[in-house]
């Protein structure tokens, strides 16, 4: 008997397992037999494999090949284990030497004449080979720059399975031809709109007119990571607003972008020739999205992250949230809370990361007349269309703001004084950098991620300062939760003004905001 092993990584979620492939070459019927809890896409790989093998040149072995991938009880899913069981049947068949192959994790998916395809979810198999004490990988090489992100791993880039081959036998590599055409890009989850990249890099926050409220919202938003709610009237800016949020952000930390990067590339939705995303990601679904596209899941397919994972360090933007289903805006509640989203399935569970920054925008009632004197709606029918989101999504909300329209003056003169987004984002940047050095020692980075407890007893401001919120607490316009998320505005705005702890301005400016009346 014949027999011969290498590795591959199998992804849940974004979370990677280290998998043993195994491969023995015995007496008995000739065919492949594949053992280790596999998906029919797995199944498959047999006619792939062999395929794969013929035209690459090499001999297939005549007589019986079981493959096993350890741990069995594991459920594998995907094409991605393909190169590593050609690679464990090749060194079973003595085609190349056993040994060559051992330390190796293999990860990649093979045409049927032979090439190695790129995959998505590199990032997080190579993370997990990393993990597991794995120094050397073979990836595809359209995935060999998102794989040599990971620190301390040899990344070798696979194109076709007779130049690995040839690899491990240490012979001259092949003459390989270019690829005719190109893999198709892969495209973003069901009812997802992807923000495009190259317009994102036009926008600034110096095109809005006039909303001086508005634009110091947003500031806010960016300094904390608040949730933020705009209301108004068609055409009043409440788009053009959340669209330009992400300009006032600062590029991702090197963990973080890890982190996001490693979401996108399981949704394969990673840009073309960016293996690293380094800015806070910008996803605005269609108000027709389901519950799965939102929080992530669907029926069979478990591994498939949400918007709301997508939006990771990012934002998340519902336009015309009211239009949304229910049940879509109230999944929302656990991942605002937790920063994190729990999919169960009959086939098993997973957690995504969902911290993110969620803004709605919504007009005032389902007429969407420009002016409030044109409305045909009944007062009735207003307030059923804006209860379609939930008190206690608003709840969690820290800015809610009503919009106006933009008068004649601001339209006409406002250019040569409107901030832009450079000038708000160097403020932003230095309010963050005194919230970290308040939180130096908490495993927080953000005032938005402040338990309430940890709130209270370690981040109370003076007595004095307290007595809008007291008063809100007495008379019962203010829930407990509510004064959390007030307190936690009113740290934001004392880091924007440079204050070591909030006044009674701060905290009476945050209580409006919580509120959406103006102080």
């Amino acid at each position: 008997m014949a027999l011969a092993k290498t590795r591959s990584v199998s992804l849940v979620g974004v979370e990677g397992f280290v998998v043993d492939v195994e491969a023995a070459i015995t007496s008995g019927v000739p065919g492949l037999h594949l053992v280790g809890l596999p998906d029919t896409a797995l199944s498959e790989a047999r006619d792939r494999v062999r395929a794969a093998i013929y035209n690459s040149g090499e001999d297939w072995p005549n007589r019986h090949v079981t493959i096993s991938l350890l741990p069995a009880s594991l459920p594998k899913r995907g094409s991605t284990f393909d190169l590593a069981i050609a690679v464990a049947l090749m060194a079973a068949a003595e085609a190349v030497p056993p040994s060559s192959c051992g330390g190796l994790v293999v990860i990649g998916e093979l045409g049927l004449d032979g090439r190695v395809r790129s995959i998505p979810g590199v990032l997080p198999a190579v993370l997990a080979a990393a993990n597991a004490g794995c120094r050397t990988v073979v990836v595809p090489r359209a995935n060999g720059p998102e794989a040599e992100l990971v620190p301390g791993m040899e990344v070798i880039g696979a194109g076709t399975l007779r130049g690995l081959l040839c690899l491990l036998r240490d012979e001259p590599p092949p003459i390989e031809e270019p690829e005719d055409d190109p893999p198709p890009a892969r495209t973003a989850a069901e009812g997802l709109v992807i923000r495009d990249q190259g317009r994102r890099g036009t926008l600034d926050l110096a095109d809005v007119r006039g909303q001086a409220e508005a634009r110091r919202a947003l500031e806010i938003s960016a300094a904390g990571g608040h949730h933020l709610f705009f209301s108004g009237p068609p055409g009043c800016g409440k788009t053009m607003l959340a669209e330009r949020l992400p300009t006032l952000l600062p590029p991702l930390e090197p963990d973080a972008a890890l982190e996001v990067t490693a979401i996108h590339s399981v949704a394969g939705t990673l840009p073309a020739g960016q293996p690293l995303v380094s800015r806070p990601p910008f996803f605005a679904p269609h108000h027709t999205a389901s519950r799965p596209s939102m929080v992530g899941g669907g029926s069979g397919r478990l591994l498939t992250p949400g918007a709301v994972s997508l939006a990771h360090r990012g934002i998340l933007f519902l336009d015309e949230a009211p239009e949304f289903f229910s049940g879509v805006l109230d999944a929302l509640r656990q991942p605002l809370e937790e920063g994190r989203v729990r999919i169960s399935r009959a086939e098993g569970t997973t957690t995504f990361p969902a911290r993110f920054t969620l803004v709605l925008a919504a007009n005032p009632c389902p007429c969407a007349a420009a002016k409030q004197i044109d409305c045909s709606c009944a007062p009735g029918v207003r307030r059923k269309y804006l209860s379609r989101i939930s008190g206690p999504l608003l709840d969690r909300i820290d800015l809610k703001l009503e919009l106006a329209p933009a008068s004649r003056a601001e339209l006409r003169y406002d250019l040569e004084f409107a901030e832009a987004s450079k000038v708000v984002a160097e403020r932003v940047l230095l309010a963050r950098e005194r919230t970290l050095e308040r939180l130096a020692d908490t495993p927080w980075r953000s005032n938005s991620e402040i338990p309430g407890p940890e709130l209270r007893r370690r981040f109370t401001p003076p007595p004095e300062a307290m007595r809008a919120a007291d008063e809100a607490l007495q008379n019962g316009s203010l829930s407990a939760r509510g004064l959390d998320r007030v307190l936690r505005v009113a740290w934001t705005i004392a880091d924007l003004a440079g204050r070591d702890q909030p006044a009674e301005d701060d905290i009476g400016g945050a209580l409006a905001l919580w509120t959406g009346r103006r102080p």
